[in-house]
């Protein structure tokens, strides 16, 4: 009968990147028993790999590393000789060791060679009888950190002997890579002449370091080396340069790598290679894309666009985090547009393709006239790091609106932070002078429309045509009124010129060909900006309309709005009491001395919110119904909430959906008859949390549920709830999260 063994490793510097993931799995999967020792905890562990504390094997916080090379590798070379020592018969193996079929061997020498004709022993796969005069001796070596290693060419020891003789010994930290590694237990297998007890190179080393990039290319270049005699299989961990340089922390479709993850049903892309080179940004307090993307302050997003090709683990994070379409924007280094797709789309289309997303969520622009705004904007590793900045303005003036994010990385020296002043602000995420140079990642947020520029001449034709010889336009340069005669219900909607100039391919304000549809009339108040409409002229003109009866000729008028629009949507009722109000997560005022909790909208801090149409709480008590739809979970959208106190207030509750629940709504398929029944009067709270149920399919939803069970530590309730939502379909954030359960 076989000896069943048991193998251990140690991990040190937070969480765990895809590699290390996939190589203890693959031990779990194999059905080998596998001890990761660590100092800290570790947030992302394969479940069924045993976890124990470092300080049972060594007891302390001196963490000695290679210091030309930064690497912990030197500890590593230590720890593995004591756990051998303190475990009998426990194996090391690397975290980048990966278990091709369980190691079960009788002796307890367990090495290998690592290349061709070479007696060269590798130590990332060690067993050692722990009473064996071998591991004593090494022990013994490794106790004295100013040892000079008899093994080291004549010229650096006779180096090491002087300086030690002047009183300055070479400490082993800053001695050649490997002394206490390969170099070491090569000698010593040497001096005690135990080369019969090495097995041969094919067994842990078919791929040799000097080939190791076969693991990034197709995966027969691996297979076709692997034989009988293979058990554990080292991937080479150096591959995660190249992996973070040119595959952005991914491996390459059609690779061995990649196939290995398919295999054991791990996403890469929720724990990518972190760089080690320039062109990728290095995070030290950043364990995945997901960690990112909740940096960017977004709630939701319907549209994620990356510039090059640079960020796919961060676009699948984002697709993975609100279902969001995907652009791909195929603007060259040097600023050309593509003639043909460059190299990378095929590929990125295709690794897209592989990790569940459908080919009409993808859309690849090559061309300026193509751009079209979207939400969130990946610039990393492109222009201001690698490639000029200048190339990035017009992707900033078409793939940005108001409400846009940017994430970029910033090479000291290009000249990016002048050069981006001029189209909004920077925010520092992060600071680091890997690879020579020093970069910083920024949130860039573009600046709002300024209202001084006016309305946009396109929006004033384009509203003269279509309010006709019986509506009216009229405007101040900041703010417009668009008026369409239809029939006797009028519909008075607030938006943002910016949104409907850039964000919709018709260049309509909100709802225009609902409420067309519907046979309503409508007014539609344009902002040239985030104004929250306290302009002097916008309140001017509500009296005016009023004084002049033009809401007097309608049988019923409704002010409907969002956010901003919401707001003003419940402020400017006053202008005609009686009317109806539907509001969408409201602000009541962004008056600090009244909801000193409101903690966003700085653009507007200073504006001055007195006066009649000033706070909408107070001002929508002489509507006939207010309907509030708001997320009750959303703290300063339940501040707001709680101050509509008026007895003709209908608040109703979209737990779990965010402050753009109107987005979430949409993409449920529920919000045309909730808005309808809103603006038309027959809505009922009945009616609303009947199409509400829509909500338990919906994976946002799901996944809310499921994070704040295991946040309040209701782990068998997130259970219970992860196995529902998994059995009837995939929700992949859960089904990832219920692995780490």
């Amino acid at each position: 009968m076989a000896r069943e063994r048991e193998v251990g490793t140690l991990w040190i510097g937070g969480a765990l990147s895809w590699m290390e993931q996939l190589c203890l799995k693959s031990f779990v999967d194999a059905g080998q028993k596998i001890t990761l020792f660590a100092y800290e905890d570790i947030p992302n562990v394969p479940e069924g790999v045993i976890l124990r504390d470092g300080r049972e094997i060594i007891d302390t916080d001196d963490f000695i590393k290679y210091e030309k090379k930064n690497s912990y590798a030197l500890f590593a070379d230590w720890f593995r000789l004591h756990m051998i020592a303190q475990n009998p018969g426990m194996i090391w193996v690397d975290t980048d060791v990966y278990c091709h079929r369980p190691m079960d061997y009788d002796s307890d020498y367990v090495m290998g060679y690592e290349l061709p004709d070479s007696d060269r022993v590798n130590n990332a796969v060690l067993g050692l009888p722990a009473d064996s005069e071998l591991l004593h001796a090494m022990l013994e070596f490794t106790a004295d950190r100013y040892a000079i290693p008899p093994f080291l060419r004549r010229g650096l020891r006779e180096d090491y002997a002087a300086a030690a003789a002047a009183g300055t010994p070479v400490h082993v930290s800053q001695q050649p890579w490997g002394v206490w590694g390969p170099s070491m237990v090569t000698h010593f297998v040497r001096a005690y002449g135990l080369g019969d007890k090495v097995q041969p190179m094919e067994a842990f080393y078919p791929v040799p370091f000097p080939e190791r990039l076969r693991m990034i290319r197709k995966a027969i270049k691996v297979e076709e080396r692997l034989t009988e005699a293979t058990t554990a299989l080292h991937l080479w961990a150096s591959n995660k340069r190249e992996l973070g340089i040119r595959y952005n922390g991914l491996p390459p479709e059609g690779s061995y790598l990649a196939k290995l993850l398919r295999q054991h049903e791990l996403r890469p892309e929720f724990a990518p290679i972190r760089s080690r080179g320039r062109r990728v940004f290095t995070y030290e307090d950043e364990d995945n894309s997901a960690e990112l993307l909740a940096r960017t302050g977004l709630e939701q997003v319907g549209s994620v666009a990356d510039l090059g090709g640079t960020a796919a683990s961060v676009v699948l994070a984002a697709h993975d985090r609100w279902d969001c379409d995907i652009t791909l924007i195929d603007l060259r280094p040097d600023g050309s547009w593509a003639q043909t797709p460059s190299d990378w789309v095929a590929g990125y289309i295709a690794h897209l393709q592989a990790a569940g997303v459908a080919q009409d969520r993808i859309r690849v622009v090559a061309s300026a006239a193509d751009l079209r705004p979207v939400d969130l904007l990946l610039n990393l590793s492109g222009f201001g790091d690698v490639n000029k900045v200048k190339f990035l303005e017009p992707v900033l003036r078409s793939a940005l609106h108001a409400d846009s994010r940017m994430l970029m990385d910033i090479r000291k020296g290009t000249g990016s932070f002048p050069f981006l002043k001029a189209f909004g602000s920077c925010e520092k995420l992060q600071e680091t002078s890997e690879g020579g140079g020093k970069n910083t990642r920024v949130l860039f947020t573009p600046d709002p429309p300024r209202a001084e520029s006016g309305i946009d001449d396109g929006w004033e034709s384009l509203a003269r045509t279509l309010a006709g010889p019986k509506g009216f336009f009229t405007g101040n340069g900041a703010h417009s009124f668009l008026y369409i005669p239809r029939g006797r219900t009028l519909v008075v909607t607030f938006d943002n010129l910016d949104i409907a100039m850039t964000k919709r391919e018709d260049r309509r304000p909100w709802g225009f060909e609902f409420i067309e549809k519907q046979g309503w009339s409508m007014l539609g108040v344009m902002a040239g900006g985030w104004t929250w409409y306290r302009d002097p002229w916008v309140s001017d003109e509500f009296d005016r309309l009023a004084a002049e009866g033009f809401f007097a000729q309608f049988e019923r008028v409704v002010f409907y709005g969002a956010s901003m629009g919401g707001y003003a949507a419940a402020a400017f009722s006053g202008a005609c009491p009686g009317a109806d109000v539907v509001t969408i997560s409201p602000q009541s005022t962004v008056d600090r001395s009244v909801v000193p909790f409101e903690t966003r909208y700085k653009v507007v801090w200073k504006a001055d919110f007195s006066g009649k149409y000033g706070d909408a709480a107070q001002v929508s008590g002489a509507a006939r119904r207010v309907v509030l739809l708001y997320d009750p979970y959303e703290p300063l959208d339940k501040g707001h909430a709680d101050r509509f106190t008026a007895p003709n207030v209908m608040k109703l509750r979209a737990s779990m959906l965010g402050h753009r629940l109107g987005s979430s709504l949409n993409q449920m398929g529920i919000l045309s008859p909730i808005i309808l029944a809103a603006l038309d009067g027959t809505l009922t709270e009945a009616e609303f949390y009947r199409h509400l149920r829509a909500r338990r399919d919906f994976p946002r939803y799901q996944r809310e549920l499921f994070e704040r069970a295991v946040k309040k530590g209701h782990i068998k309730l997130a259970r219970r709830l992860g196995n529902w939502v998994l059995a009837r379909g995939d929700n992949r954030a859960i089904r990832l999260a219920m692995q780490a359960l």
